[in-house]
């Protein structure tokens, strides 16, 4: 499974293992330019919502993108991973030092980090708080980093629409975590695909098959409402399960081959593997069938299964050959062969400088509705397999199932059931 970063600081921080965010003390703005370098060009200043692994792993790559930046605030829902942000950047980057008054706790913390003078805000917490958190950027005037996937449910998928158009409105740039699509070699082979390569699109290809990832367990000391936070990827208000939580860069890429979302969905899944409670109560394997427009379908399959073999790529087959791609790779057989050889930069620092330079520039850049499409397609196949019915595109934009907990406080949680396809029990979808 590829790593979201190659420098020596990146990969001491995996990207499974970022943590909550969110805290609330004002700082007061200060202008803040370099010392040395182009005197002429403020200083871009970024503040981290989020600071596991992925948090802390963005804030790199964003110092990575420009000696023009600078990390002035970090927020994190657990006072010891904004500790471990602190000291790791510190360590490395005399650029990612940041001061103590400027390092937030709690649920509510993402009020502290915006309410600095940062330009940029990285939100990098589990996606079930991506939408509260995007929604308070945009209303912040913040420019925006933002992991994927951005919701768990479609609730929270209306909002992040909402707020992405507002973010327009306001003329601020958003960039998602999506970074295949900042990825030299998946944009040289879409060029060819929307060109004609691949003559005319018929079906496509998704897969993400690999073997476990990290759990952390519960214990006695913490409240219910703790142990799933630090063990989110088990739970599917605060992952969406993994066919959202991961899946979703390679629906992506469908998505963008077809330059479409899909109109209805089928879908089968189940818990086989992973049946121990330690696991929460998503899934370990989904195949989902897509029907997009124009009669074109896509077959997605997605499992986490230890000993089970790996394959993570997208195909695209048309009429006249076939597109194969994945991290650093991209060919096409047929009539139009071709293979990627060129250069290309670290993609998740390349989305970084793509952000920066918009700003910079003044010319914003917006993906926000594109990413939170892209997560209800993977939202609409989860629903499809708990539920064992067909979902339509209009079923799940328009559906009112919010995964929130009512009260976010470190308080009695319950376990989530797990989904049983066909039975109306109360199963998140």
């Amino acid at each position: 499974m590829p790593t979201r970063f190659n420098s020596s600081i990146s990969n001491q921080w995996n990207r499974r293992t970022f943590l909550a965010a969110a805290g609330a003390i004002a700082v007061a703005p200060s202008t803040i330019r370099r010392s040395h370098g182009h005197q002429d060009q403020p200083l871009l200043k970024v503040g981290v919502i989020g600071c596991g692994s992925r948090g802390t792993g963005a804030a790199v790559n964003a110092l990575e993108a420009s000696e023009e930046v600078q990390i002035v605030a970090l927020g994190d829902l657990f006072a010891d991973k904004v500790k471990s942000a602190q000291d790791g950047l510190a360590k490395h980057f005399q650029r990612g030092n940041v001061p103590a008054d400027r390092l937030f706790v709690g649920f509510d913390c993402y009020k502290g980090v915006l309410a600095t003078d940062c330009d940029i805000v990285i939100l990098a917490t589990p996606p079930g708080f991506r939408p509260g958190h995007f929604e308070a950027a945009v209303a912040a005037g913040k420019h925006v980093f933002m992991e994927k996937p951005v919701a768990v449910d479609p609730v929270g998928i209306r909002k992040v629409i909402a707020a992405a158009r507002l973010a327009d409105e306001k003329k601020l740039s958003v960039v998602a975590g999506t970074q295949r699509r900042h990825e030299q070699c998946y944009i040289e082979a879409m060029e060819r695909i929307h060109t004609g390569a691949l003559g005319k699109l018929v079906a496509a290809r998704a897969y993400w098959n690999m073997g476990g990832l990290w759990v952390i367990e519960p214990t006695a000391e913490r409240s219910d409402m703790e142990n799933q936070i630090r063990n989110w990827l088990y739970y599917t208000w605060l992952s969406g399960d993994h066919i959202v939580e991961q899946h979703v860069h390679n629906l992506d890429v469908i998505n963008w081959a077809f330059q479409s979302v899909p109109e209805s969905c089928i879908a089968v899944g189940g818990r086989q593997a992973r049946t121990d409670p330690k696991f929460g109560h998503i899934f370990d394997h989904f195949a989902v069938d897509y029907e997009y427009p124009e009669g074109r379908v896509a077959m997605s399959m997605v499992r986490q299964q230890d000993g089970t073999d790996g394959r993570v790529e997208e195909q695209i087959l048309g009429s006249e050959g076939r597109a194969t791609l994945s991290t650093g790779v991209a060919k096409i057989d047929g009539l139009h062969e071709w293979q990627f050889k060129g250069p290309q930069r670290n993609p998740y620092v390349q989305e970084h400088i793509d952000l920066q330079t918009a700003i910079r520039s003044g010319t914003p850049i917006n993906e926000g509705v594109r990413v939170a499409e892209s997560t209800l397609t993977a939202i609409m196949g989860r629903m499809a397999a708990y539920t064992g019915k067909t979902i339509t595109w209009d079923d799940a934009m328009s559906s009112n199932l919010d995964l929130m907990p009512a009260v976010l406080d470190f308080v009695s949680i319950a376990m989530p059931a797990v989904a049983i396809p066909g039975r109306p029990i109360a199963a998140p979808q």
